[in-house]
């Protein structure tokens, strides 16, 4: 398989590109949200500069006036690349791939297909609030199952949740987030082989949330869902929207194993008319050519980990970060603060930093927050320092 070209070593940090000034003129929703007096620290948005190929790509596509509908397989084959130099998993077959618009209208698409309304979706709380969102949106239940006290997936509480939920025959869908949000958690290829044991046994089909595949720390390995024993019927989501910061240029891939090809093929056309043209074409120049500037990120973000855990010893030692090997979000422990189920409330009130409440990520949230590490170091000093002043 062809290698993906890499940018020159030494590429320099992003996070270290931009000040707060510049930021502010920024008008998606992570800068906008709140007023100017709030810093913040928040949504999974990344305060840097994009990757100059992917700035060159959609560039290039304005000036030929190339803003039509998204065609071919150019995405996919970026992806299969990526994969096998980076992951060295060699499975991705195109043929087995499809563009959906983004993460989770493909997950709900992908829970369309192996389930029906009232089923049972069952997800690992603490995580992403719009595991929650879309899926009782689209008529399914959402069961909970809990990740144990190292914040990992349970196996036993997993195989009691698939046999309860696939009792008399009935369908159900296990909603896997890896790397795991809030929490950075990667799971392992031992991990991943279980959960998959354990959804052919009970009849439970895996849909696997992967969007933040690329953004795992220095020396830890990201293993994907479909690349184990026994998960040939599991589908999968894909995105380079959270490692190169391009939310705002909508494009995924669902992947499907060799066994869930038939589902994946029953998949309406008009679903992968939902995806931008011109995310695409950032998505796949982001795969091919920018990883040298994914992997700036990276060193970047893990810098800002470091100082977390400084920033937080000097000024909020209460506070526990739990050790995140992937995302570039921190979940921090706020409870021996005493500041309530919503410490970000009360960080937003009288610290004027806003964070995300962990409420909406269901059961072990409360007295929980979650802070983005992507943004200038600078800017984490200071949002850990209003986080500090905030409970006196």
């Amino acid at each position: 398989m062809t290698g993906i070209p890499h940018d020159a070593p030494g590429e320099p940090d992003p996070l270290h590109a931009l000040d707060l000034a510049r930021l502010r003129r920024r008008t998606s929703m992570k800068w906008r949200t709140y007023p100017e007096d709030v810093l913040p620290l928040w949504v999974a948005e990344m305060d840097v500069p994009l990757a100059e190929p992917v700035v060159r790509a959609v560039t290039d596509a304005l000036a030929l006036g190339d803003t039509g509908y998204p065609a071919g397989t150019a995405y996919a084959e970026a992806l299969a690349a990526f994969a096998a130099e980076r992951w060295k998993w060699e499975g991705i077959a195109v043929e087995r791939t499809a563009v959906v618009p983004d993460v989770m209208l493909g997950v709900v698409e992908m829970l369309r297909l192996v389930t029906g309304p009232g089923d049972p979706v069952i997800v690992n709380p603490p995580v992403y609030p719009p595991f929650f969102q879309f899926v009782e949106h689209m008529d399914r239940r959402v069961v909970q199952v809990p990740l144990d006290a190292g914040m990992r997936v349970d196996p036993a509480a997993l195989e009691q949740a698939f046999r309860e939920a696939t009792a008399g025959g009935g369908r159900a869908a296990y909603l896997l987030c890896s790397p795991h949000n809030p929490t950075g958690t990667v799971h392992t290829a031992g991990e991943l082989a279980v959960v998959a044991d354990l959804a052919e046994r009970h009849g439970v089909r895996v849909v696997a949330d992967e969007i933040h595949a690329p953004l795992v720390a220095p020396g830890v390995t990201f293993v994907p869902y479909l690349s184990v024993p026994g998960a040939e019927r599991g589908l999968s989501l894909m995105s380079a929207s959270k490692g190169w910061n391009l939310a705002g240029l909508k494009a995924a891939l669902a992947l499907a194993g060799p066994a869930a090809a038939a589902d994946l093929g029953r998949l309406p056309e008009e679903v992968g008319h939902g995806a931008s043209h011109l995310g695409v074409i950032a998505h796949t120049a982001a795969l091919r050519e920018a990883t040298g500037w994914l992997d700036a990120v990276l060193a970047g973000v893990q810098a800002n980990r470091n100082l977390l855990t400084a920033l937080l010893a000097e000024h909020l030692p209460a506070v526990r970060a739990y050790p995140a090997e992937a995302t570039y979000l921190a979940w921090l422990d706020c409870r021996p603060l005493g500041l309530g189920d919503d410490p970000a409330q009360v960080f937003l009130d009288r610290g004027r930093v806003a964070l995300s409440s962990g409420l909406p990520f269901g059961t072990g949230g409360a007295g929980h927050a979650r802070l983005n590490l992507a943004t200038p170091p600078e800017i984490l000093t200071e949002g850990v320092r209003r986080m500090a002043a905030a409970p006196v």
